[in-house]
């Protein structure tokens, strides 16, 4: 089937929903995107009138409610349910971080009248966002994860930083705890117990934390995994493909990933997507142990993820259009997805390019080249949000630059001061 022959049902709106102040996220563009070219009318909350998504041609409508993620979901909740009575008719609402897929899915029922939803457990997506959840769900199906603790108090990281080996990665246990009382900005290694000891003392008696095994980056891939279920559970689009550059370097959001084809892991997906009744857009992360083999999961993030735009079939098909098909009762054509297409984020690839270029990782399974590019920011027929993602981008990556810049010259200063490197008769080095 040609891209020509997708009839989705205009009738429908879609609504972009998000939790938290995300202006320069490209995750919403994306979906104003990909169904504003298909002429079916895409509705965005946001911050302000000037975000990207916002302003983009596609863009049917704004609701500007800012949110932080601290609100009560009640709250959250009845602003979601003035927005449904504002459209006037149901809509495919589309989550586009975690805290929005679980206020949808524990209110579905406060919710139906105003959005067609998938019918997930309402549980489930809670489950998933949180790392211990997921950890807890691995286990219990048989899915590969990195060996994780949940200390409940200090005294409990004080054991696991005697008897770990390091290096070990720190991660917010839940992910709408990041807001209230976040442990770590994001994904952190640890390479020593005194620098695990040292961040702990920081966390208060009781810490939302979870430790885990990390993989060498030398032995590792970042193997990425989009889908759509539906209410059976059964995957009517699903992709793979490799991460290959992330900013912040190795463990931030993607930069820069191409489509590869890996039946194996696409089937463990399915079947777990199986064994816990999943339903809806998921975006998974999985990181290759190349010394074992074995492909362990690392998230299970229940909503349209921040590369999704990656992922297409021959038939013009990704999650989200998907989602759209099924929920309005329309097939979805099937097809194979566009092997080495790529994926680049302007903003973040222009800052890992040079990093990684520095870099031991590798990549083997990367191809040698693309078969075509899509860009997260910038498109012919679309071009005001590149200029407002830019013009918003200006003042942080200068701020950036500057501390890059402080930083190595205060690393120069400070070598300069311990003096020159001598060699002992042993040849190890030391300073004067």
């Amino acid at each position: 089937m040609s891209r020509a022959a997708l009839d989705p049902d205009r009738s429908v709106p879609a609504l972009l929903v998000r939790v938290g102040q995300y202006p320069l996220q490209h995750i919403g563009l994306g979906v104003v995107r990909t169904l504003g070219r298909l002429g079916v009318p895409v509705y965005a909350i946001t911050e302000d009138r000037w975000t990207p998504a916002a302003v983009s041609r596609y863009c049917a409508g704004r609701f500007v409610q800012p949110s932080t993620g601290l609100e009560d979901p009640e709250l959250l909740l009845s602003r979601l349910v003035d927005v449904g009575r504002q459209l006037g008719r149901p809509a495919i609402a589309v989550p586009t971080d975690e805290e929005a897929a679980v206020l949808i899915a524990e209110h579905t029922a406060e919710l139906s009248d105003y959005f067609l939803l998938p019918q997930i457990a309402p549980a489930l997506p809670r489950k998933l966002a949180s790392k211990g959840g997921l950890y807890e769900l691995c286990c219990e199906n048989g899915v590969p994860a990195p060996a994780s603790q949940t200390p409940k108090t200090l005294a409990e990281v004080n054991e696991f930083a005697a008897r770990a080996r390091f290096p070990v990665v720190a991660k917010n246990h839940e992910a709408w705890v990041r807001r209230r009382a976040p442990v770590v900005p994001g994904t952190t290694v640890l390479r020593t117990p005194e620098e695990l000891l040292a961040l702990a003392a920081t966390w208060g008696e009781a810490p939302s934390v979870i430790l885990q095994d990390y993989i060498p980056r030398e032995h590792a891939e970042d193997w990425i995994v989009h889908l759509y279920c539906d209410a059976n559970s059964d995957c009517l689009a699903i992709f793979t493909g490799v991460k290959i550059r992330s900013w912040p370097p190795h463990h931030g959001m993607t930069a820069c990933a191409y489509i590869v084809a890996n039946p194996g892991l696409a089937e463990m997906t399915q079947r777990f997507c199986q064994q816990i009744g999943f339903c809806g857009i998921a975006d998974l992360d999985y990181r290759l142990d190349r010394r074992d083999g074995q492909y362990r999961l690392l998230d299970f993030n229940p909503r349209v993820g921040s590369q999704f735009r990656l992922f297409e079939t021959e038939a013009g098909i990704d999650v989200v259009r998907a989602m759209h098909l099924d929920l309005t009762r329309r097939p979805v054509p099937p097809g194979s997805q566009l092997n080495g297409r790529r994926f680049v984020v302007e903003s973040l690839d222009a800052l890992a390019y040079p990093a990684f270029l520095r870099s031991d990782y590798i990549t083997p399974s990367k191809p040698r080249r693309p078969t075509s590019t899509e860009l997260a920011w910038l498109a012919r027929d679309d071009p005001l949000p590149f200029a407002a993602m830019s013009a918003r981008s200006a003042k942080p990556l200068a701020a950036y630059v500057t501390q890059t810049f402080r930083s190595r010259a205060a690393r120069r200063q400070a070598q300069k001061a311990a003096g020159p490197p001598v060699t002992s008769r042993s040849g190890a080095l030391s300073r004067r």
